[in-house]
C-alpha cells in the first residue's frame, strides 16, 4: 500500500498531522507548533516591515562589501548579548535555567518549558538562532533609518574587534606565562 494510512481508521487532518509529528520525532520532545509560531511571526515582522518600507516610500540600500563586514560584525556581537550575556539574563528567565558559566562574561543556560515557550527559548539562547533575527532586524533598520543604523552597527562592530583583541592578549599572556 502507498501513502498516508491515518491511525485507527481517522481521517482527520487532525489525525494525520499529529501521525506526521510522531513520525518525524516520536518522542514527542520537539516543540515542532511552537517553531511554527516562532517562524509565522518572523515572517509576518518581514511581510509587515517590506509593507512599511514600501508604503513609505523608503529607497533600498546598495549595500557594499564593508556594509556586509559592518553588519556582520554588528549580528555576531548582538546576538551573542543577547544570547549569552549575564545583564540580558533577566530577559531569558522565563525561557531558561542558570546553570552556570560558559565563558569569560557569557552564561550556560538550559532551555525549559514546552511549546512556545521552550521554542522561543531556544531562539534566545542560541546566538547562530537570533543571528537571523538580528540581521533581519538590522537590514530592515537601514533601510528605515539608515545612517542611525550604521552608527549602531559600527559600535558593534568596534566592541566585536574590541572583544577579539581581548580573547588575543589573554591568549599571548597564556602563552608567555
Amino acid at each position: 500500500m502507498t501513502g498516508y494510512e491515518p491511525p485507527s481508521g481517522d481521517t482527520t487532518v487532525e489525525a494525520a498531522l499529529r501521525h506526521e509529528r510522531h513520525a518525524y520525532e516520536p518522542d514527542g520532545e520537539q516543540p515542532i507548533a511552537g517553531y511554527l509560531t516562532v517562524v509565522t511571526a518572523y515572517v509576518g515582522s518581514v511581510g509587515l516591515l517590506a509593507a512599511f518600507a514600501r508604503r513609505t516610500r523608503r529607497p533600498l540600500p546598495e549595500p557594499g562589501p564593508w556594509d556586509v563586514l559592518l553588519t556582520a560584525g554588528a549580528v555576531h556581537r548582538l546576538s551573542r548579548l543577547v544570547a549569552k550575556d549575564p545583564v540580558i539574563s533577566p530577559f531569558r528567565v522565563p525561557f531558561t535555567r542558570f546553570r552556570g558559566q560558559s565563558g569569560p562574561a557569557e552564561v550556560a543556560e538550559e532551555v525549559r518549558g514546552t511549546g512556545v515557550r521552550r521554542a522561543v527559548g531556544e531562539l534566545i539562547t542560541c546566538p547562530f538562532c537570533t543571528g537571523l533575527w538580528i540581521a533581519t532586524g538590522l537590514t530592515g533598520a537601514g533601510v528605515l533609518a539608515p545612517g542611525a543604523t550604521r552608527l549602531v552597527c559600527s559600535g558593534l562592530t568596534a566592541l566585536t574587534v574590541a572583544d577579539l583583541l581581548h580573547f588575543v592578549r589573554t591568549g599571548l599572556q597564556k602563552a608567555t606565562d
